[in-house]
């Protein structure tokens, strides 16, 4: 009987190497001849970089080189457009990249022969600047008289305009017989992952610019170096060692630009590591996002009108937020069917520290309004919240605020019965009695929904080549795959799903992985897609290898590039669109505890179910079932981001805080449905996300239960509870 590996769970490969500290991750890297680097932020949010004096700099001991603007080829980059300098300063072909527009955008960078002379040698730099009004509110960001801070880019700081135009929700809120209003605050978020920036680039045996840093998409990396070295694509080469977390922070660039040039220059190796510190001013942030809500339904409990204002602060440059905000546009209706939806989605410049990609992309801010407008309506038509979220929830064949269907198998409906049945969900519709105790409990219930794969007409696609060696029976499988391991055991269930196919034991596959040179292109680790599209990809690689073994070829190698369903974008004004192919669905209650005198929140328990459509390995989709729950957690209760003109007030550890394991819920119970995707790979579908999304709202809803009272932003900070009781100003 042939080897069966999908639906179970292996240990990870990559555990005992990480564990006992073997396996080298960027910062670990070293190299004969190897030289070091420091880079020169702005330390400003807003300025003209009118003059760089580096001769001291130059002078200083060990120091090999200095290198300003003036240097850079092709003086952009940016993973969605070309809209941010490598190096801010004079002597640059392209305009405006004088101009710093963050805290920690990169002035200059010093290499020199220790890691401590380049650190002395970057603050003998000496640069004039001339200061510039700073733009730190979005809102104001979106005046009229507002200063604009990329000219280039048109006469406004508007980097993203979306509207949703669904049915006409004007009349349909005349005939509305509840209608609940809002305003919300979501958070930024730091993504606080253990391994700050680092990396080593050095020139390869084949002249090739080699850069080995953490990152979660090859081949962009390699392509947007290249161009700004103005070097061809196939002059560079991205390895990812070990990548310790990413959570999407490790989608745009950091080190890997300017190591890459001094290697370049140089011919020599290069390596950096960024502190704490610099990585926290330095990288983007989750989208912080102020949103307007008004939603109404009829007695009965059917939800028939919605209006969303969402406006997000992009920050210095535009990174993913054309993206993040589209997605924070599709989930702003929640997982459910409304005939008619008004939304407008608004992505603004501002100086701030730019938004990027994070675990959830713009769906835990919008389900946080939606949930808690759904909790809100239920409680004033009197139904039980999880009765009225099954009563709209979205079904097979129902069409989403987009206008089109949303792509079967749609299983919200499973997922909210089954965190109900295990949480054992009861609320009492009288109201609960009054105790004299200051310790007070609730209890909460949310929803969401996420992507799988990318959007909005980009073609998804995957690259896997699989060989197999041996005579009469297959001895060895070879396994190519680009796709990064950032901590979520991707690689181990790579192994497992070719070890499927050929029906063969895991011990037998070698996985090859994360070199741009030597493997196509994998996409990111990114948009809960790599066990959906790795998994197709591979599947069908291994598939085609079988067919040659069995035609006694030796090796049979075979490559495949896994197309997924076409998408297509938003309708200029209507958003009318098929923007994705695939969804999963979360459902989450939570048992909090209130301490009306000190307002603390403690997080007794929260239950999770999420549909993966097929657990390729169960425990590690408990894993991260678990760990996104935490983060979430996080970002709901702790993390308190501060910022004054541009300026991080919380940029270390220790200002801003992070769970420990004293801090997280004390619970946290998973059931995992499988409902299959029927393009998924064995009906799997994505999961790394999808548990971090109903968190914030669960927890809000389980407040409310405990105090009575609406709490329309986060985090719940001891400080904003007390203010929402009344009990200070």
């Amino acid at each position: 009987m042939p080897e069966q590996s999908v639906g179970k769970s292996l240990p990870r490969i990559d555990a005992r190497g990480k564990v006992t500290g073997q396996t080298l991750y960027s910062g670990d890297l070293t190299m004969r001849g190897m030289l070091h680097m420091k880079i020169l932020f702005a330390e400003r949010p807003h300025a003209r970089v009118k003059n760089i004096r580096t001769d001291k700099a130059e002078a200083a001991p060990g120091v090999a080189a200095v290198y300003t603007a003036k240097d850079i080829p092709v003086n952009e980059y940016g993973l969605q457009i070309p809209d941010q300098p490598v190096l801010c300063g004079p002597g640059s072909s392209k305009p405006y990249t004088d101009i710093v527009r963050f805290i920690g955008d990169q002035v200059a960078v010093v290499v020199a022969q220790t890691e401590a002379e380049a650190e002395a040698a970057v603050k003998l730099i000496e640069v004039d600047y001339e200061d510039l009004p700073i733009l730190a509110d979005p809102q104001a960001a979106l005046r009229s008289d507002a200063p604009i801070l990329h000219p280039d880019r048109g006469d406004t700081n508007v980097c993203v305009h979306y509207k949703i135009r669904k049915g006409d929700a004007d009349a349909a809120f005349a005939k509305a017989d509840v209608i609940v209003e809002g305003q919300y605050y979501t958070p930024v978020q730091e993504h606080a992952y253990l391994q700050p920036e680092a990396g080593l680039a050095y020139i390869d045996e084949e002249g090739r610019v080699t850069i080995e840093s953490g990152g979660q998409w090859t081949h962009a990396d390699r392509e947007t170096i290249a161009h700004a070295l103005g070097l061809p694509d196939e002059m560079i080469r991205i390895i990812y060692p070990a990548i310790g977390g990413a959570f999407g922070g490790r989608e745009d660039m950091s080190v890997q630009i300017v190591i890459a040039l001094a290697a370049w220059k140089l011919q020599q190796p290069i390596k950096i590591i960024w502190s704490r510190r610099e990585s926290m001013i330095g990288h983007g942030k989750r989208h912080p996002i102020t949103i307007n809500a008004k939603w109404g339904a009829t007695k009965d409990g059917k939800l028939i009108a919605m209006e969303n204002e969402l406006i997000g602060d992009g920050g210095a440059y535009m990174y993913t937020t054309n993206k993040v905000l589209g997605n924070a546009a599709i989930t702003s209706t929640g997982p459910y069917f409304v005939p008619n939806v008004k939304t407008d989605v608004y992505g603004l410049y501002t100086n701030n520290v730019p938004s990027a990609a994070f675990r959830g992309f713009g769906a835990p801010q919008a389900l946080f309004m939606a949930e808690l407008q759904m909790n809100k309506l239920a409680e004033k038509l009197g139904i039980d919240p999880v009765e009225f979220r099954l009563k709209n929830a979205l079904r097979d064949g129902d069409t989403m605020g987009v206008g089109t269907p949303v792509p079967a198998t749609v299983s919200i409906v499973e997922c909210i019965e089954a965190a109900r049945d295990k949480f054992g969900w009861k609320k009492l519709k009288t109201k609960k009695k009054k105790t004299d105790s200051h310790i007070v409990r609730g209890q909460g219930f949310a929803t969401g929904f996420k992507n799988v794969g990318f959007s909005f007409g980009y073609q998804e696609n995957c690259w896997a080549k699989v060989e197999i060696h041996g005579n009469g029976k297959m001895d060895r499988v070879v396994v190519h795959h680009a796709g990064a391991e950032v901590g979520q055991g991707t690689h181990t269930v790579m192994i497992q799903m070719a070890a499927q196919v050929l029906g063969i034991s895991e011990d037998k596959v070698e996985l090859k992985t994360s070199d741009s040179a030597t493997q196509g292109n994998p996409g990111s680790a990114s948009a809960s897609r790599l066990t959906f599209m790795a998994g197709n990809s591979i599947k069908g690689a291994a598939e085609a290898a079988l067919k040659k073994w069995e035609l006694e070829e030796r090796p049979a190698i075979a490559e495949f590039k896994y197309l997924a369903p076409r998408t297509t974008p938003f309708d200029h004004d209507t958003g009318y669109s098929m923007p994705n192919f695939s969804y999963s669905y979360v459902a989450q209650a939570a048992e909090v505890e209130v301490d009306t005198q000190t307002g603390h929140i403690r997080v007794i328990r929260i239950v999770s179910a999420d549909d993966v459509g097929k657990a390729i390995n169960p425990d590690l989709v408990v894993g991260q079932i678990e760990g996104a729950v935490v983060q979430a957690h996080g970002y709901a209760i702790l993390e308190d981001y501060k910022t004054k003109d541009g300026r991080v007030l919380t940029d270390q550890l220790s200002t801003y805080l992070i769970p420990t394991i004293l801090d997280i819920p004390e619970s946290v119970e998973s059931v995992l449905v499988e409902v299959p995707d029927p393009n998924g790979p064995w009906g799997a579908r994505g999961l790394g996300e999808l548990p971090l999304l109903p968190v914030a709202p669960a927890i809000a809803a389980a407040i409310h239960d405990a105090i009575g009272i609406w709490i329309d932003a986060f985090p719940f900070t001891p400080e904003r509870v007390l203010r929402a009781l009344g009990t200070i100003r």
